[in-house]
């Protein structure tokens, strides 16, 4: 005869799984409705009530700011994940480069979820989107265009004192594979002759990840840390030989040594 714990332990273990795996799907597609009800409904509200363009955007940032944070506590609260952060007070100051590795889906939510104001680079497309077009204008978000126009967009944000939130290597990172960061980071930073801000991202056990679909879920809720580490001077890397170009690789390096041990962190157990 089995033991009783192995008797009750696989059930409970398949109806956690279902419920886990419910809760997923309940949790996007009311992130999904929402977006849509809402960028047809408070946004517009928002802007009519917003003449001036600076306080229009700061409204719905911090608009999208409670959404986000909404979302994760939906999440929480169904048991999908859990999360914890240290150093959340390092965000709050103004007039920095956020830059964090991007190891999930919902990597861009949680951080967003705990600044009430920030400014993103966001694709093209959603330019295009006839829900989401207008939403992002009012926020003030960069479109991701050529690197010189957009290098000098996001320079200009920072340098009017407000923070930026970039993820360097430009989409997840493939689970196994060594980070892959882009100089593009690096090179506003210098523009900007900014602050740079790490963010350090780790999952375990992973889930939401890169070529993964969102009902591929671990034997366990994904427990996200987030660590907001010590700034980096941009200026620290100029005036070396070589000029902008050395400098730009040698801040990458900086900052992808910083998150080198959070890419080795997640894992799939």
């Amino acid at each position: 005869m089995n033991p009783p714990s192995l008797v009750v332990a696989a059930p409970r273990s398949r109806v956690d799984h279902l419920w886990r795996l419910l809760g997923t799907g309940l949790s996007f597609a009311c992130f999904g409705i929402g977006a849509v009800l809402i960028s047809l409904t408070l946004f517009p509200l928002i802007r009519l009530l917003s003449w001036n363009k600076a306080r229009c955007r700061s409204r719905i940032q911090r608009a999208m700011h409670l959404t986000f944070r909404l979302f994760v506590w939906m999440m929480s609260r169904l048991g999908v994940i859990s999360w914890e952060v240290q150093g959340r007070e390092r965000l709050l100051q103004p007039g920095q480069l956020i830059v964090a590795n991007h190891p999930t889906l919902i990597d861009v939510v949680l951080i967003i979820a705990l600044m009430p104001e920030v400014d993103c680079i966001v694709k093209q497309a959603l330019f295009r989107n006839p829900f989401l077009r207008w939403p992002v204008v009012w926020a003030g978000y960069i479109p991701n265009r050529d690197s010189g126009a957009l290098i000098e967009d996001c320079a200009r944000a920072l340098r009017a004192g407000r923070s930026l939130l970039v993820f360097p290597e430009g989409t997840r990172t493939v689970p196994g594979q060594a980070l892959a960061l882009k100089r593009g980071a690096a090179q506003i930073a210098l523009a900007a002759q900014c602050q740079v801000r790490p963010v350090g991202v780790s999952c375990r056990p992973l889930m939401l990840t890169k070529h993964e679909p969102w009902y591929r879920i671990p034997p366990r809720p994904g427990h996200w840390r987030l660590d907001v580490g010590e700034a980096i001077a941009a200026a620290d890397f100029c005036g070396a030989p070589g000029g902008h170009a050395v400098a730009a690789r040698r801040l990458t390096q900086e900052l992808a040594a910083r998150f080198a041990p959070y890419a080795q962190a997640c894992s799939w157990v």
